[in-house]
């Protein structure tokens, strides 16, 4: 039967609860997630289903059904996320698969139009998700935006204890002084989602939190100011992530980890600062892996640019962004950014001034600042006169993007 035969007899629509066990059978299917792998995430049999309910009820789940059958599906969270100090709404792309008898058919392309659709509607102006193909994905708009780092130190390579004023508890990972200081964290972090109940919830979904500590770190004024959470076996120290507030809560939480040396053999963990951990040891001489992590798309390019926290200067330009965007039509064309007498930054789609010249993709890598704009000309992502170019490194805020999520 030809591919048009079988998609007109699809019809496109919302999913709802009804269809959750459908909705988790195509998401173990197409990401092969088998009962052991359930039962070693600290689920028992039908647990699972019972987990993804409020996500099925609280997020905007969109599928192609033949009958009543769900045979291709897209999932948007509603998130929260911090750019550069300011609080954005982005939507969360997940559950994204199609069973493979129905692959080839423009599904998904589909279920990705609507879904942005979807997103602008609801003012989520900036959409993250985490690639299983990154060309796929950069296709569709989306770019890389953070890295993830997994370092190895040897028992001798720990950082040795230095003083400070503070002191350390071990408490459940789920202890609301955890809660406190991640929210601080992530409200003065660039990238860094806002974790409401929903996303803890995703945070340990596939791992048995009943395993992990967490180990805070209280200042003199017994405020909880960073955080490692961690476990240990094998006499390996694993570290899911650490945070913290301050340098001396860094020192303390290290000071806490180097008095397991007689107990260890090394330490694992996990970085998503961009941050390498080698500068800051006596011996930098240790095993690092830097992969990219998550990607993220404007949904939105207006809507974005009017909120967006751009840096003052002495000297500016008005110019203007000239976008192409596959998928997102409402993108496309001219945004202009001039700036009042007030001193605050404009948009407006009547060109002005020189043209940079870019995608989609390229200019949400640079103003999550991932790429700096020197970079992305440099390689032909981007194209402008120097002057412009200038400009635009000094109104573009430089902190790299933290994620440490998954969902």
């Amino acid at each position: 039967m030809e591919n048009n035969t079988i998609k007109e007899r699809l019809i496109l629509k919302p999913v709802g609860l009804e269809y959750l066990d459908q909705f988790n059978q195509l998401l173990r299917y197409v990401f092969q997630v088998t009962n052991n792998d359930l039962l070693e995430s600290g689920y028992e049999d039908g647990e699972i289903t019972k987990a993804k309910r409020p996500i099925l009820k609280n997020a905007n789940v969109i599928g192609w059904f033949n009958h009543d059958q769900l045979v291709s599906q897209l999932c948007i969270y509603p998130c929260e996320v911090n750019v550069h100090g300011k609080i954005f709404s982005m939507g969360g792309l997940t559950g994204v698969g199609t069973y493979p008898e129905y692959s080839n058919l423009g599904l998904m392309n589909d279920l990705i139009k609507k879904g942005l659709e979807m997103m602008r509607d609801n003012g989520q102006c900036i959409s993250y998700l985490y690639p299983y193909s990154i060309p796929y994905y950069r296709k569709k708009g989306w770019e890389i935006i953070s890295d993830h780092l997994t370092f190895e130190l040897k028992d001798n390579q720990i950082p040795k204890s230095r003083t400070v004023s503070g002191y350390v508890e071990r408490l459940a990972v789920t202890d609301k002084d955890v809660i406190s200081v991640y929210d601080k964290f992530a409200r003065s972090t660039h990238g860094a989602l806002i974790r409401h109940k929903l996303e803890w919830e995703e945070y340990w979904r596939w791992e048995n939190e009943e395993e992990r500590i967490a180990v805070i770190y209280y200042d003199q004024n017994d405020q909880p100011r960073g955080y490692i959470l961690y476990w240990i076996s094998d006499d390996i120290f694993h570290i899911k992530d650490i945070i913290y507030l301050d340098q001396e809560a860094r020192k303390g939480l290290w000071n806490f980890v180097y008095a397991h040396y007689s107990m260890v053999d090394k330490v694992e963990g996990n970085l998503y600062n961009n941050e390498p951990i080698h500068f800051l040891l006596e011996d930098g001489q240790i095993s690092e892996t830097l992969e990219p992590y998550y990607m993220a798309r404007i949904v939105d390019v207006a809507s974005f640019l009017n909120n967006y926290p751009f840096k003052s200067a002495e000297i500016f330009t008005p110019f203007h962004f000239q976008v192409s965007d596959p998928l997102a039509k409402w993108n496309e064309g001219i945004f202009s950014i001039i700036r009042n007498a007030q001193g605050e930054f404009i948009v407006t789609r009547e060109k002005t001034g020189q043209e940079v010249s870019l995608d989609i993709q390229t200019l949400t890598t640079m103003l999550m600042s991932y790429r700096t704009p020197t970079y992305l000309h440099k390689i032909e992502r981007l194209r402008t006169d120097d002057t412009t170019l200038r400009i635009l490194e000094q109104i573009i805020p430089r902190e790299q993007p933290y994620f440490s999520d998954y969902f």
